[in-house]
């Protein structure tokens, strides 16, 4: 009978250490596999709307091209993992004034935090709207592209 004790006594601590610590290990992993999966999905939305924007300049951006308004409605998903989130461009001024611009994209997961940056190189003759949001939740969201007379190429987003 003593052999019986000593297990006992060696494995119901194991037990309850078990039964303690599987379920926090599991959420902690659950959640670092979610947080990555987000992060991933919310880089390739940004990059997903950094080549929208080039190919939108490349395609305004010819003499052939009058002076005009495009809006694209937005191709990307009205949520992450449940989550809403919001885009918004910063535009680079560089010295040289006949140099390309880079327009930085930053996404972020509304209520988590997460965000994400995407990076689409244009012309000189760009602007960007610096007041604009994309919501993608809004079902107007989109991005809009004005074509002046004068060849300069205004960007924003629409439906904020």
């Amino acid at each position: 009978m003593p052999h019986i004790t000593i297990e006992h006594v060696i494995l119901i601590p194991l037990l309850f250490t078990q039964i303690l610590v599987f379920p926090l290990v599991a959420s902690a992993l659950t959640s670092n596999w979610t947080g990555s999966y987000r992060d991933a999905a919310l880089k390739d939305a940004a990059n997903h709307l950094a080549s929208t924007i080039q190919q939108l300049y490349l395609s305004v951006n010819h003499n052939e091209i009058s002076a005009g308004t495009v809006t694209q409605a937005s191709t990307l998903p009205p949520t992450i993992d449940s989550y809403s989130y919001t885009a918004v461009g910063s535009l680079s001024n560089p010295l040289d004034p006949d140099s390309s611009k880079i327009l930085t994209l930053s996404l972020t997961v509304e209520n988590v935090g997460n965000t994400a940056t995407a990076n689409a190189v244009l012309g000189p003759n760009v602007l960007w709207d610096e007041e604009s949001v994309l919501r993608s939740t809004s079902s107007d969201a989109s991005i809009e592209v004005q074509k002046f007379a004068n060849g300069t190429i205004l960007f924003s987003f629409g439906g904020g």
